[in-house]
């Protein structure tokens, strides 16, 4: 019978317990907005970090929010920023895909202070000797820390320097985190030309540590028809809004310091055309000036 009694007692205290629980539930229940599963499932679940928030789960909150854009999520894509939009009621985002571009083509072509042997990773590089393992104190250490940062296996060290794969970058900032040197930036997909230095120093010192470096020389610039490369602080930099992807500057480059970087036989054909160009501009200048000239002997009261 005492067995009977302590069954029903804990029967009993299960369906108080029971009703407690519920109407707890119910009375502190927190509503969720049904959009936020809907943005989170637009969103590439990598939980990349590269949108600054924690997780594809934060992002979403924030989205829904507005403390962040509906493009927040690089690695989403433009179509699922699309239907994020249309969640949330706005219009689609316009604007070209963007990828991630190492300003570095130094690499095995810079020079070595000395030989570094510690953690193979770039920020732990920039604490032993005063981070000078290469001599270019603005290149790339080549380490990798980009490369163990990227989800998506976009980055690779390729010849001491890292290169992105533009066809996997997803945009979403990760590597450009990574870099302790800041060279990571974002750049349109469509474009071609770029100016691999970020070296900031004179000329001469420049030489001394990279053979593929920038030197201010402004031949890029002074050969652009589109005014869209500039020396600025002792390195060339591309107006990515201007530039049509001529190569013309890449061209008249003299370090190499510009991708695509020419083949030798076109950069003879190119120093040819501007030869060429100079000659029938000096000619036409100089006809000019002679036909002045005689025009205004012409004009001349003749002497009596």
């Amino acid at each position: 019978m005492t067995i009977v009694y302590a069954i029903a007692v804990l029967g009993v205290l299960a369906i108080v317990f029971g009703l407690i629980l519920a109407v707890a539930a119910k009375v502190f229940e927190v509503e969720v907005d049904p959009r936020l599963p809907e943005i989170q499932a637009c969103l590439a679940g990598a939980n990349c970090g590269g949108c600054g928030y924690p997780g594809c789960g934060g992002c979403a909150e924030a989205i829904l929010a507005g403390k962040a854009p509906v493009t927040a999520c690089a690695p989403a894509g433009p179509e699922n920023a699309a239907k994020i939009a249309a969640i949330m009621g706005m219009e689609a985002p316009s604007g070209d895909k963007m990828v991630a571009h190492v300003l570095c083509n130094g690499g095995c072509n810079a020079k070595d202070n000395f030989e570094y042997r510690g953690v193979e990773d770039c920020l732990a590089a920039t604490k032993v000797c005063g981070g000078d393992a290469k001599a270019c104190r603005y290149g790339c250490f080549g380490f990798g820390s980009c490369v163990k940062a990227c989800k998506f296996d976009a980055i690779h060290v390729i010849d001491g320097v890292a290169v992105v794969d533009k066809e996997k970058c997803t945009n979403c900032g990760a590597c450009r985190a990574a870099c302790p040197h800041h060279l990571i930036v974002e750049v349109p997909y469509k474009q071609k030309v770029f100016v691999n230095c970020s070296n900031k120093d004179k000329g001469p010192a420049v030489t001394k540590v990279c053979e593929n470096s920038c030197i201010a020389c402004g031949m890029c610039e002074r050969t652009c028809k589109f005014d869209a490369i500039h020396v600025v602080n002792n390195v060339a930099v591309i107006d990515y809004s201007k530039c049509k992807n001529c190569t013309m500057c890449a061209k008249a480059c003299p370090r190499n310091a510009i991708e695509p970087i020419p083949t030798p036989e076109e950069k003879e054909k190119f120093k040819a055309a501007q030869k060429a160009a100079a000659e029938k501009k000096a000619a036409a200048a100089k006809a000019a000036a002679e036909a002045a000239k005689a025009a205004e002997e012409a004009e001349a009261p003749k002497a009596e």
